[in-house]
């Protein structure tokens, strides 16, 4: 196993990150400096970074029914309560994949998996993030397009993936992006206050009846689904792939103009 694999593994960060300490010089292996990405230490080897013996452990991801109230982080200069509150401390090295803002409630996923939280979150994998949106007034169908055309948050081009009308002031809307408070900010620009807002999926994973403030482990079939969407681009076959290619010695097809039709 790769060097930034196994800190990944180890829940020191993402898998670039890792390469970024690696780089700076920041990991030892054995007492000495290892910079060769390279690298594969063995199960007798003492890795460290910044001095900290580093234990590779079995990868593990959450799922945590996150209250109102509380910031998804570590550590918050501001004393708030973080999400880490609500764990027990032997998850206190998950860090989480992606953020809810802190009046936000519902699904946060938790992992010791850098490399998987990263395909997660990155925005190539467009990722269904789905939640219930309760507005201050009855919400007009018509700015709807608006939405989902998309506006200009943070310089790029905020989207609303699929919005459905449960009642006049109740919402359910589907996100692909992880823009900081997106959904408020975007319902602010078309006139609303958001006055609750839960996320209630990420990806096929379901809030279900999973009670505020608590969390449970996600079974093998829900880990191994998660990392199939991670890593699709990676086992799916090239779309070239077992394609017909015509023979040198045949000719191509020509209609009555002579123009070719293959």
């Amino acid at each position: 196993m790769r060097l930034n694999r196994f800190l990944a593994g180890a829940g020191v960060a993402s898998r670039r990150h890792c390469d970024e300490l690696i780089a700076a010089g920041r990991v030892t292996i054995n007492g000495k400096i290892c910079t060769n990405f390279s690298a594969q230490p063995g199960a007798h080897d003492h890795v460290k970074v910044d001095g900290k013996l580093v234990r590779a452990a079995p990868t593990l991801t959450i799922m945590l029914h996150k209250p109102a109230g509380f910031v998804s982080t570590r550590k918050d200069p501001h004393a708030r309560n973080t999400v880490f509150n609500l764990l027990p401390q032997k998850f206190s090295r998950l860090f989480n994949i992606g953020r809810l803002d802190a009046q936000t409630e519902g699904l946060l996923l938790l992992t010791n998996d850098g490399d998987l939280a990263q395909r997660l979150t990155h925005p190539r994998y467009k990722i269904d993030k789905e939640y219930e949106v309760t507005l201050d007034r009855p919400w007009d169908p018509a700015l709807a397009p608006k939405l989902l055309r998309g506006i200009f948050l943070d310089g790029q081009r905020a989207k609303i993936a699929r919005l459905h009308s449960v009642s006049p002031t109740h919402l359910r809307v589907v996100l692909r992006q992880g823009i900081n408070r997106q959904i408020r900010r975007m319902f602010e620009a078309a006139g609303y206050r958001v006055k609750h807002l839960v996320r209630v999926r990420f990806g096929n994973l379901r809030l279900a009846d999973l009670r505020r403030g608590h969390w449970r482990p996600l079974t093998k079939r829900e880990v191994t689904s998660l990392r199939l969407r991670a890593y699709s681009d990676v086992v799916a076959p090239r779309a070239d792939r077992g394609r017909h290619k015509p023979s040198r010695l045949s000719k191509p097809r020509v209609n009555g103009l002579g123009h070719n039709l293959t």
